[in-house]
């Protein structure tokens, strides 16, 4: 893991400190994450649950839940999307596009390929996963 990360949204109302990366950071292209996005891929990585904060504008902050018990929270003013958050599994997803720091590593992996939009193609030598990223245990 890494020092603290630091990221904020556009427009600087919503800002947080983030624990470090718990995972290598990957390029996610399902179609909630483009939708959400306005992108082809959103790139993201996990960081510790209980270690996440708000610094600046925890009160502006607003979360859509995109599918059953995930939050993600973007800033209502300019419409950066931060983080999404699945508190029963206390798990909490980076937007990596959001953090101000210097990343500690480069991206690892596409997933859910399957959703790929049609209008981009790839070919960086990353693996490429149909779905998403099989769980351990």
């Amino acid at each position: 893991m890494t020092d603290i990360l630091k990221g904020s949204c556009f427009c600087g109302a919503v800002e947080y400190s983030a624990a470090g990366l718990l995972s290598p950071i990957g390029h996610c292209h399902c179609q909630t994450c483009r939708k959400t996005h306005s992108a082809a891929f959103a790139s993201t990585a996990l960081t510790p649950y209980d270690e996440f904060r708000w610094t600046k504008g925890e009160d502006t902050v607003t979360s859509i839940e995109s599918s059953p018990g995930k939050l993600r929270y973007f800033c209502p003013k300019c419409g950066t999307h931060m983080v999404a958050a699945v508190p029963s599994e206390k798990r909490m997803i980076l937007r990596v596009g959001s953090i101000d720091s210097p990343l500690p590593e480069r991206s690892v992996v596409h997933i859910w390929v399957s959703h790929k939009a049609d209008y981009f193609d790839f070919e960086d030598g990353l693996p490429q996963l149909p779905e998403g990223v099989p769980r351990s245990g």
